[in-house]
């Protein structure tokens, strides 16, 4: 009997959608066996500042990968929005799919929506993305980062710590937590990250042929060419979480339709294009996209972005440093 061993962080989505995977394993492929190997990750347990001041999205991923480099698993399960633009030498993303509400979510224990909440009212997000995108409709909002495992923050939210919180649709919907959504943000006021809502499983180049070939099989090849193109947005721009950058693409035929959008922090300017082209090379239309986003003023605000990221990585290492002293 075959056996496919799949290394997952250890939050409740992540065993989630590792468990929703194995389970898609093993009706492509009757009586194969499959495991999961929780982990917890460095990104789950640096939890008190922003990803874009500890290292970014990669704190995820770099322990799953060591454990399939190591061959005590054979692939790992990813909420694809948390996967850095580039993948690192040696892996790849073979299947991606099972894309669900790419959506933003307001959650609130008070207000209704988005434009009830008060003056100043508190915010609880950690992605600059949404935060730009936020502060450009309601720039009186005083926005606070906020970490953690779903249940988590929503903890938070119910302790008064937030008038609100901004999560992703997908993952709440994944843990039967839908009936928290106080608002759904639609895609043209929240841009989605690229990725957002999709599933991918990641592997080594080196994946025995027969192994690979099962897991490819989960693969879809609609959302995979509409996810490869947001994510070739970031990867034409060099961005990763310290950018807030949107990026979301749809199929319509052989069409492939895509929106980017960079934000300053501050959300005082969000600069917005719209590319489409053939589906047959989803990679050309992000780095097009990508183009015209620089062409229309996106630099400067990458810029400001990067410093500002890592003027805050500096304060953090040096608050570091200060308290082990």
């Amino acid at each position: 009997m075959q056996k496919i061993t799949i290394a997952t962080r250890e939050s409740a989505l992540a065993l989630w959608q590792a468990e929703f995977v194995a389970d898609r394993l093993r009706e492509l492929a009757p009586g194969i066996e499959v495991e999961l190997l929780g982990m917890t990750t460095k990104g789950d347990k640096w939890l008190s500042s922003p990803l874009s001041e500890v290292g970014g999205k990669g704190l995820f991923v770099k322990e799953l990968e060591q454990a399939i480099l190591d061959g005590r698993a054979d692939i790992a399960v990813h909420s694809c929005k948390d996967l850095p633009a580039e993948m690192p030498p040696g892996f790849e993303l073979v299947a991606t799919g099972y894309r669900a509400d790419v959506r933003d979510a307001l959650v609130s224990t008070k207000y209704t929506d988005l434009a009830s909440l008060p003056q100043g009212a508190r915010v609880g997000t950690s992605s600059l993305r949404r935060g730009a995108q936020l502060l450009a409709r309601r720039p009186d909002l005083r926005l606070a980062s906020v970490r953690g495992n779903v249940g988590t923050r929503l903890g938070k939210l119910d302790a008064g710590d937030y008038d609100a919180l901004v999560l992703a649709a997908a993952g709440l919907d994944r843990l039967g937590l839908a009936g928290r959504i106080t608002e759904h943000l639609s895609v043209a006021d929240s841009l989605p990250a690229a990725g957002q809502g999709a599933l991918s499983v990641e592997c080594s180049v080196n994946i025995p042929a027969e192994l690979r070939a099962i897991v490819a099989g989960l693969n879809d090849d609609d959302v995979s060419r509409c996810v490869l193109t947001e994510r070739s947005v970031s990867a034409a721009l060099g961005a990763d979480c310290s950018m807030p950058l949107a990026a979301h693409a749809v199929l319509n035929g052989d069409t492939i339709e895509l929106q980017a959008l960079v934000g300053a922090l501050d959300g005082s300017q969000l600069v917005k294009v719209a590319r489409s082209g053939a589906a047959t090379n989803p990679a050309a239309i992000g780095a097009v996209a990508a183009e015209a986003l620089l062409a229309a003023g996106a630099g400067p605000l990458l810029a400001a972005a990067k410093l500002e990221a890592e003027r805050l990585q500096a304060a953090s290492a040096a608050a570091k440093t200060t308290k082990s002293g």
